[in-house]
C-alpha cells in the first residue's frame, strides 16, 4: 500500500493503536509494543510471561511476519517447541531509522488487514 502522505499513514497508525485498545484494553506505547502484540499472535501459545530473551524471539517473529507480506522473509517451518523459524528472501533495502520505522509501520497495517481482518 502507498500512502501520499506521511500523515496518512500516521492517521492510519493511530487508528490501529485504539483498534487494539478497544480489543486488549490497552493501548500500545510505541511500535515495539505492537510488534510484540504480533509476535504473541503469530507464535500462538496464548499470554504468558516471557523471558527476556523469549521477548527478542517474540519481537523477531513479528518483524519476519510483517515483513513476508512484501516478500522479504519465508516461514521455513516450526522446530520443536512450536516456534516459526523464516529466512531471508529478498534483500532489504538500506533505510535510516525513519524509514525502517515506516516501513514496518506499512507492513503492521497490512498485517491487521489481511491477517486479522481489520
Amino acid at each position: 500500500m502507498v500512502y501520499k502522505k506521511d500523515l496518512d499513514l500516521q492517521k492510519e497508525w493511530v487508528q490501529l493503536l485504539y483498534r487494539i485498545k478497544e480489543v486488549t484494553g490497552k493501548r500500545p506505547a510505541d511500535l515495539n509494543g505492537v510488534l510484540f502484540l504480533v509476535g504473541v499472535q503469530e507464535l500462538g501459545k496464548g499470554v504468558k510471561s516471557f523471558s527476556k530473551e523469549e521477548k527478542q524471539d517474540v519481537m523477531h517473529i513479528a518483524i519476519c511476519k510483517v515483513l513476508s507480506l512484501a516478500g522479504y522473509y519465508e516461514l521455513e517451518g516450526l522446530d520443536e517447541e512450536g516456534w516459526p523459524h523464516w529466512k531471508l528472501v529478498k534483500k532489504l533495502p538500506r533505510f535510516d531509522l525513519l524509514e525502517q520505522e515506516k516501513l514496518l509501520k506499512i507492513q503492521i497495517l497490512e498485517y491487521f488487514k489481511k491477517e486479522i481482518g481489520w
